[in-house]
């Protein structure tokens, strides 16, 4: 079985985890401390909020600044175009800032917001008769 942890630099651990905590996502405190926090985002997907400091330890190089360039969209699906646009409200209304127009293809649907560093997320949904018919 594959896991897959995304490794995001956060400012504020404690902000961070009330942030998505606020989107309803959990924490596995087994693997969380002062330093990081590891969020639950599927059985086999999490995102590990590191202080600063901490991600410095796994990187060479610079932190990037996401205020002046982006550096990973991480999307996430949803069940619906309405969970899309309620995800969104949550972050918006949590402290998040809208980041693009929502992508509107009829068949597909998106929304993406920044989190509390400047992190991109998207929610998007796709009509599962249209998944379908793409694979065929």
């Amino acid at each position: 079985m594959r896991m897959i942890f995304v490794n995001l630099p956060v400012k504020d651990l404690k902000a961070s985890r009330t942030f998505f905590s606020t989107l309803g996502f959990t924490f596995n405190e087994q693997f969380s401390d002062d330093t990081a926090a590891c969020m639950v985002i599927d059985d086999n997907i999490f995102a590990m909020l590191l202080t600063e400091p901490k991600f410095r330890d796994f990187i060479i190089g610079e932190i990037s600044d996401t205020a002046r360039g982006t550096e990973v969209i991480t999307a996430l699906s949803a069940g619906s175009r309405a969970e899309c646009d309620d995800m969104f409200a949550k972050a918006i209304a949590a402290g998040g800032k809208p980041w693009k127009p929502a992508l509107d293809y009829g068949f597909m649907y998106g929304i993406s917001f920044q989190d509390l560093d400047g992190h991109v997320w998207e929610f998007m949904w796709m009509d599962p008769a249209a998944a379908q018919q793409g694979r065929e």
